[in-house]
């Protein structure tokens, strides 16, 4: 397993998992030293060794067949929801919401209700400004978006790029939404208007995480938090039923958030 430096210490107690369950966990400490670099070393493996190697991605990104692979492996929570959600409520959600890094757990629950008459929004994350290198929101244009179209590790999609197609940095607190483009179907799904996309700042993001970890003692993922804090923001005391995709538990992002409670005086 390729692992970019940085997220190593970002998901520290993940690559302890890794490990323990008989991984090897290689750093990689090229470039931004996040996901899209470990791709790229994770690429230059397997097509240095085709006859003893397989490639597999986590994410519904890179060339055909994987983003469909990711997404038929990924859909079975949306499957699952879709049946639990209309068992508990009688009906479908009015509102699906999840985050998209590359875009994988987002799909999965997306595609149970692509065609149902159901709004499906989907939340990149704003880091902490809009400037260059500070956030990883590829829907959030400046310019026309024609111009935010480009390719990276094999898809053809919309991604974070200067005007010379040279791929911008990107920053997240939440190492899962950290990457420059995002999965191919997501670029149809807005292209078509099926989906929307908006983006939601660290900040709000960790407070998202407080409060869901406070109220339900549900702890999630930094990386869900960004969906959750987006119905705050955006649908609090709506009439809506809303189904939110919890991708993942906080465990892991807990150091995170521990250091940005002390860095605001919380701790």
């Amino acid at each position: 397993v390729y692992m970019g430096t940085t997220d190593m210490k970002r998901q520290a107690h993940n690559v302890v998992r890794m490990r323990l369950l008989g991984a090897e966990v290689r750093p990689v400490s090229a470039g931004s030293r996040t996901l899209k670099d470990a791709i790229n070393e994770a690429l230059r493996d397997w097509v240095s060794n085709l006859a003893s190697t397989h490639y597999c991605l986590g994410s519904a990104l890179g060339p055909h067949p994987y983003p469909t692979m990711v997404r038929e492996f990924q859909r079975v929570i949306g499957d699952e929801a879709k049946i639990q959600f209309r068992e508990m409520t009688g009906r479908l959600p009015d509102t699906v919401v999840a985050c998209v890094g590359g875009g994988s757990n987002a799909i999965g629950i997306f595609t149970a209700f692509l065609n149902d008459s159901v709004k499906l929004i989907g939340v990149e994350a704003g880091g902490r400004g809009t400037g260059r290198g500070e956030h990883a929101a590829r829907f959030m244009f400046d310019s026309d978006p024609l111009n935010h179209i480009g390719v990276l590790h094999g898809t053809e999609t919309f991604l974070l790029q200067d005007e010379d197609g040279n791929i911008l940095p990107t920053y997240s607190v939440s190492a899962g939404l950290d990457y420059p483009a995002v999965g191919p179907e997501h670029a149809f799904l807005f292209e078509t208007k099926r989906a929307s996309y908006s983006s939601i700042s660290d900040d709000l993001a960790i407070s998202a995480f407080k409060m869901l970890t406070q109220t339900e003692g549900i702890m999630p993922a930094l990386e869900s938090s960004h969906a959750i804090a987006y119905v705050i923001r955006e649908m609090k005391g709506s009439n809506e039923f809303i189904l939110i995709n919890c991708s993942g538990r906080g465990d892991k992002d807990l150091s995170i958030v521990e250091d940005w409670m002390k860095g605001h005086g919380e701790l």
